[in-house]
């Protein structure tokens, strides 16, 4: 017990002490970079079997390939969450390093299956979940949920419709909270798609909502959704139609600030596809510096850093087909703001604008670049919520312009700058006019902040070490009441005939009657056919948490991935496990619930 108490205490102290160093505000929150780069996305996908009417060719699916094929192979994130009034499957976030990575989670994808009744709350509360539990703050969150109605709960389970709107307050909330996006879409085959509820979820925690009655829109939807969540704009070039013979279409790469370039192409027959450079030069597909993904409804290619200028693309298509191509560059770009002059400002005073594009971290040296973009200061008054937009000049390289303060009031000022293919904005910065209190950006607050810090110090540091006696005190209490009283909580049964595919309703098991430990085949009733379940065994673990081990040759599965139980594996609230047998013909699923329902 002192071993792990004292584990527990320095590495509570060691969290503290780095969380107070470097946040300087609230310890307890990470919040990706306000320009992240890089995206960990989770896919929650409705896969209750009215989707076999809407959207009977899982074009769907298809549409999430291609989301997965458009994320550069630098250590972007993906999960994926198969729900319907349940959890059906999931795949907690994979770090995408290679095409191997891409082509684990599309086979994920691929082995999806559909079963009855519908509960969204569960498919974003999960995914919220797997965000929580392994997204980098470094990266910009996301998660893309894909529905095609409302809910059609299981009167059997007891679950109500107030369960379900509680559930999703709660997860939006914690969304909110964690600056994470969602992106819901709605496909509308049937004309009974509850629109205002999927708009209230994209809405509140700041994604989008997109409404089709076509699942042939879907792959579309995917690429404007990959786009926004980098500042990107999907560029549509010239849709043709098949003809049996090669059509050009000019890809035209702007500048050499492009880090990757994404044609996505739609056609519901096969298509064949070459590619021809500025200089002339046809190239192979796929090379080194172009890959090529291929599904049965899209193409994509991939040019990595490819030359400026006017590439030829070739599509020979089967007769009369249509073709749709979209393109999405990637762009090594940033915008920063000049710093605003740290003063007391009031009504009537002029603030000079500057704005910059950066590459690499350092202002940008092609002035050229600036010439076909449209930049504007985007001024909200923070004592009115009014918001109003100001042109900014291009010139020597940068955005320029005038800001008048209008009144004594608060502003937040943000430079918004945009040309065909993609978008950036600035960090926004806070200015202080006259009555609405001296100081003139959020600059000057962190000036004033540094100064005072000497004084601060040492209630800072009174308050740590409280906060760390209570700590402790709270985790030796929480130690001798889960001692005292052996396991808490419920586990969630479920088996699955993997010969018919019928799956068990939820059962739940109360763990309060064991004591020190049991082991699965308890939990299944001892029935004869679980025999084998008999070496994977259970102990409370700190936290209202608990310790699955496994002696057998079973294989344990974790939120999609198999896991190594013979050291141990830590189970909190709503992890899952799947426990497939292969002697009986079936897989065990199980949820823990830390709290009784």
């Amino acid at each position: 017990m002192k071993s792990r108490f004292r584990h527990t205490f320095c590495r509570l102290l060691t969290l503290l002490i780095l969380a107070a160093s470097v946040s300087g505000m609230n310890p307890f929150k990470a919040s990706a970079a306000s320009s992240a780069s890089q995206v960990d996305a989770v896919l929650a996908v409705d896969v209750s079997n009215s989707m076999n009417t809407s959207d009977p060719a899982k074009i769907g699916n298809e549409a999430m390939k291609m989301f997965i094929d458009m994320l550069s192979e630098q250590d972007n994130k993906v999960g994926i969450v198969a729900y319907t009034d349940v959890i059906q499957r999931e795949k907690a976030l994979l770090t995408v390093k290679s095409q191997e990575d891409k082509n684990e989670l599309k086979e994920f994808i691929d082995g999806l299956n559909r079963g009855a009744y519908t509960d969204t709350s569960v498919g974003i509360k999960e995914a919220v979940n797997l965000l929580q539990d392994g997204a980098e703050p470094s990266h910009a969150p996301m998660i893309v949920m894909l529905a095609d109605g409302n809910n059609d709960l299981n009167e059997s389970t007891g679950r109500t419709e107030t369960n379900s709107q509680k559930d999703m307050e709660q997860a939006i909330a914690e969304a909110k909270q964690n600056g994470i996006p969602i992106y819901t879409i709605g496909l509308n085959a049937d004309g009974k798609l509850n629109k205002e509820s999927l708009a209230n979820i994209a809405e509140e925690t700041g994604g989008k909502s997109f409404i089709t009655s076509n699942a042939d829109d879907l792959p579309g939807i995917l690429s404007e959704i990959f786009a926004s969540s980098l500042d990107l704009n999907v560029v549509p070039l010239q849709p043709i139609t098949g003809n049996g013979d090669y059509q050009d279409v000019t890809v035209n790469v702007p500048n050499e600030n492009v880090l990757e370039a994404n044609i996505s192409i739609m056609s519901s027959q096969p298509i064949d596809a070459r590619l021809v450079d500025p200089d002339g030069n046809t190239r192979k597909l796929p090379a080194d510096d172009i890959l090529l993904s291929k599904s049965k409804s899209y193409s994509l290619i991939k040019m990595l850093k490819p030359q400026a200028g006017d590439w030829k693309l070739q599509i020979k298509g089967v007769d009369q087909d249509k073709i749709d191509i979209n393109l999405v560059f990637n762009y090594d770009l940033g915008l920063s703001l000049s710093a605003i002059p740290d003063q007391d400002y009031a009504k009537g005073d002029n603030i000079n604008i500057n704005a910059y594009l950066t590459s690499g971290g350092q202002q940008l040296q092609d002035t050229s670049l600036y010439e076909g973009m449209n930049a504007v200061l985007n001024i909200t008054d923070l004592d009115t919520g009014k918001t109003d937009t100001m042109e900014l000049d291009h010139q020597s390289g940068s955005f320029s312009g005038t800001f008048k303060i209008p009144e004594d009031h608060n502003y937040e000022l943000k430079v918004r700058a945009e040309e065909e293919s993609f978008f950036r904005e600035t960090v926004p910065v806070t200015i202080r006019a006259g009555a609405a209190g001296p100081g003139s950006s959020s600059s000057a607050g962190a000036v004033a902040a540094a100064g005072k810090t000497s004084m601060v110090l040492p209630a800072v540091l009174i308050g740590l070490v409280v906060l760390i006696l209570l700590a402790a005190a709270f985790f030796i209490w929480k130690y001798f009441k889960k001692a005292s009283r052996g396991f808490v909580g419920q586990m969630v049964v479920e088996v699955r005939d993997e010969n018919t595919g019928e799956k068990s309703y939820p059962q739940y098991r109360k763990l309060s009657g064991f004591r020190g430990k049991f082991n699965l085949h308890q939990l299944m009733q001892l029935a004869p056919e679980f025999a084998e379940t008999e070496k994977v065994v259970f102990t409370p673990a700190s936290g209202d948490r608990l310790t699955v081990r496994s002696t057998s040759d079973l294989t344990l599965e974790k939120s999609g991935r198999a896991v190594d139980a013979s050291r141990g594996v830590e189970l909190k609230n709503g992890d899952r496990l799947s426990i497939p047998l292969g002697s009986a013909g079936k897989t065990i699923f199980l949820e823990y619930l830390s709290v009784n329902s």
